[in-house]
């Protein structure tokens, strides 16, 4: 239906009808606003190129330590999902942050359906930030995620309940998802939820840990906890 609407013939539009679509001066005002709102967010974007190549070379340098499979980090840009999900995800949130509506989930789903990791594009990740082999990976819209994370496979970082309104529609634009601090592993399969859920620094959350609480501080996880 798109391609139709796009491929379709300019009609003709009659006197009357030029006269009826006549934009208004509010709405004139309106599409002025809007237009220079949109180059300052453009302009904006092009001086935080610099900066989002900076903290992508922080990743690729994560990936080149945290993987003994890899040869070097120009083969971790031009072959690893997580670096195509990071560079989607980093210009995507940059965006996100400056309310560009749709775009930055359109980018998002675009990184997911071909790498398999799902990137709210509002999430805060941290620099040197590694997801070894990456598929199945989910990351929510209001988690955070520290400086030097890695995840692995399955890595669920989620919520745990949804709070409703009285008409049974969810609530939104509140805390859902956990706060991940620095120094992290999270192994294969591992769920995180809840958006009061803390990572200490320094932590290991062990393979298919289902966790809803906070965790201290240096501690590890055992594998198959659940708690």
């Amino acid at each position: 239906m798109l391609l139709s609407a796009l491929s379709a013939p300019a009609q003709t539009e009659t006197p009357a009808q030029s006269e009826t679509q006549a934009k208004t001066p509010a709405q004139s005002e309106t599409q002025s606003q809007t237009e220079e709102s949109a180059q300052k967010i453009t302009l904006e974007f092009l001086n935080a190129l610099i900066e989002i190549r900076r903290v992508l070379q922080t990743d690729l340098t994560a990936g080149y330590r945290g993987d003994p499979a890899a040869k070097n980090e120009r083969e971790i840009a031009l072959c690893y999902p997580c670096f195509y999900a990071l560079l989607a995800h980093r210009t995507a949130h940059f965006l996100y942050e400056k309310g560009v509506p749709v775009l930055p989930r359109m980018m998002s789903e675009i990184a997911h359906s071909r790498t398999g990791i799902d990137i709210h594009p509002g999430a805060k990740i941290g620099e040197y930030f590694f997801i070894d082999h990456g598929t199945g990976v989910v990351i929510g819209e209001t988690a955070t995620i520290g400086k030097n994370v890695k995840l692995y496979q399955g890595v669920t970082i989620g919520a745990k309940s949804f709070k409703a309104n009285p008409d049974g529609s969810l609530v939104k634009g509140v805390k859902r998802h956990p706060d991940i601090l620095n120094d992290v592993v999270i192994y294969a399969n591992a769920s995180v939820l809840g958006g009061g859920t803390v990572v200490g620094n320094g932590a290991v959350i062990g393979g298919n840990a289902w966790v809803t609480h906070s965790v201290p501080d240096g501690v590890t996880i055992p594998s198959n906890y659940v708690g």
